[in-house]
This record gives structure tokens, sequence and C-alpha cells, in this order.
């Protein structure tokens, strides 16, 4: 798969969090031009990262910049949450597609009002899922269940570990109202690893909870923990996430994956191997003729190019459009039968 247009242009609105240089450096690693980001952020680092990273992308006042320059073709953003889906119909409205930081919605009035707006301009809303898309071991162990190596999936565990680092963090990183929820917010991520793994289009949230837990009282209403149990008539998911990685470890979370097939199994440390071997993308294969490690620190990455791609061709090579949906629409089910016992949507 190529790309026809290497030089696609894109602009950046909402420096918000930092998953914004990923979603840069990845654009620009696939041949895409930056035509400068909206310099303006709640979080001063952010905003010193992105002048250290990107030294000589321009630096802009504001987003109409972007959004009436015709040679932009695509809004990129990180930006506060709650925010997000505006800036990603804005650009949608001037005739433009979006790749989002998750979560890429916060409410269910914002996804029925995206869905609206990408019917409606035939645009691309597209959301970068960061622990598959550029997780290097996830990629590859996809390969391997499509590939048949476990027989067939039954069950995916996905635990999304996170350091609260709180005393770094910008003022609405602990409203609610700002960042939708612990589901919404983090276990998006998990959420799409169960329906990309399981080759599922829908799913039941049979269970959910959130809560704070710990003897930390600074934040008394912020969740720090949660969990969903997703299932279909042929698949079982349990996805744990929260904000408890201790200071001990060496990054900032041990982000794990476990695939159970028919006739094997696949273990992925994401991040590193606590007692082990250097390094991240530890892949752990179990199947009828043993057990192995697989260092996929040097697989390559799709996500970015593929997003390219369908880009210049209207085509779903990234993901399926109804995909992005269907995960936005989990999240926030889950996060609301946690929160009032009945979900929403």
């Amino acid at each position: 798969m190529t790309v026809t247009n290497s030089r696609l242009r894109f602009g950046v609105i909402g420096i918000d969090h930092r998953h914004v240089y990923h979603l840069v450096q990845g654009l620009l690693d696939a041949g895409a031009a930056c035509a400068g980001y909206v310099r303006h952020g709640s979080d001063p680092k952010v905003q010193e990262g992105m002048r250290e990273r990107f030294p000589d992308l321009p630096a802009l006042e504001n987003a109409e910049m972007l959004l009436e320059d015709p040679q932009v073709q695509v809004i990129v953003c990180a930006g506060i949450p709650a925010l997000r889906a505006d800036v990603a119909m804005a650009a949608m409205r001037h005739g433009k597609d979006v790749l989002l930081d998750k979560p890429g919605v916060t409410s269910e009035e914002q996804l029925q009002q995206v869905r609206a707006m990408c019917a409606q301009t035939g645009r691309i809303f597209s959301i970068c899922f960061s622990e598959r898309h550029i997780v290097p071991a996830v990629e590859h162990a996809l390969k391997l269940v499509r590939d048949g190596a476990i027989g067939s999936p039954i069950q995916t565990l996905g635990m999304g570990p996170h350091r609260l680092n709180a005393t770094i963090r910008p003022g609405w990183f602990f409203d609610q109202r700002q960042f939708g929820g612990i589901l919404v917010d983090i276990a998006s991520h998990q959420i799409d690893q169960f329906l990309v793994f399981t080759d599922s289009t829908d799913a039941k949230v049979a269970h959910s909870h959130v809560g704070h837990y710990g003897s930390d009282q600074s934040h008394r209403d912020f969740e720090n923990f949660g969990e969903i149990i997703l299932q279909t008539p042929t698949h079982r998911g349990y996805v744990r996430v929260d904000w408890f990685t201790p200071d001990g470890l060496p990054t900032w979370g041990d982000g794990r994956l476990f695939v159970m097939g028919s006739h094997g199994s696949i273990e992925i440390r994401k991040y590193l191997d606590i007692e082990g071997r250097p390094g991240t993308n530890h892949l752990f294969l179990v199947d009828r003729r043993g057990t192995r490690h697989i260092d996929c620190s040097a697989q390559p990455l799709h996500f970015f190019r593929q997003f390219l791609h369908d880009v210049d061709h209207r085509s779903e090579t990234c993901m399926r459009q109804e995909h992005v949906f269907k995960v936005c629409e989990l999240a926030l089910m889950a996060q609301s039968l946690a929160m009032t016992g009945k979900a929403c949507l």
C-alpha cells in the first residue's frame, strides 16, 4: 500500500495532552507535512514540549488559520477531551478529515452529533487508540491471531494501569465533565482491542464499575479504578484500568493484554518485562508446540500510513468508521452503567 499524496498537509488544534507528540510525529514519519499548530493550551508543559520537539513547525494564534486553509486536509486534536468533538465537527464542516487522541467524545450527545456530521459531510472521524496503534507487539499479536496461531479467540483480558502524577496534571484532568470518566478516557483502548481481536462489530456491556480507592483523599471524586466485562455470543472480555502505577516502575504503566484462544494464548507486556528482558514490546506465545518469546520492538507500525491512504482514497484500510463509533458507544455505555446502573444509548 502506498500513499499517493505523500505531502498531505495537516494542522493541529488542541495540544492539551502529551499524546499530541506521537500524533504529530507519526504523521510526519508517514510522509505528511504539518501546516502548524495552535499554540495555546491548558498545560504549559505540553506547550513547551511542542516547541522542543517540533521547533520548525509554525505556532499559530487561532484555529481559523488552519480551518480556513484550503491546503490543510486533516485536523489533528489532542485538546481537552470534552472539547474534541467540537473541534472535529468544525473541521468536518470545513471539508477536512479528523484524527483525534482518545477519547473522541465524552457524551452520548457528542457521539450523535459527530455521527450526523460524518454522514452529512462524508469526512473521516478517526481516533488513534495508541495502546494498539503505536505498540508493535499488539499489531504483531493481531496478525498472529488472524493467521490462526492460537485457534479461535475466546477471551481478551486488557489491563491499562497508569501513573497518576497528580502534582503535574492540569485542572481539567480531575474534572469528570472535562475528561468523561475513567472508562470513557482510558478503557476505550481495551474496548478497541477486544473488538479487533475477536473480530466483533458489536458487544454487550455485561458489567462495569468505577470508584475511588486507596488512602489518597486529595481528589475524592476522581475515579482511579474501573472495570468492564464485555461479551458477545461467542466471546468474553475483561477490562481493568487504574491510576495506581507505583513510582518504582520505570515507565508510566505496565500495560498488558492477554488473548486466550481455543488452541493457545498470547500475553503482551507492552512497555516492559519487569524482571527480565530489557526494552518494550514483549510478546509471549503459548501453542501446541510449546512456549516462546517474540521481541516485537522492530516490527513496523502501519496506522499512520494507512490513515493517510484512507484520506487520499476515501477507504477504510486503517479502521472502519463504524468501529470507531462502536468503541466510543461502548465506552459511554460502560461509564453510564457504572455510574447510574443504566446504560445510555
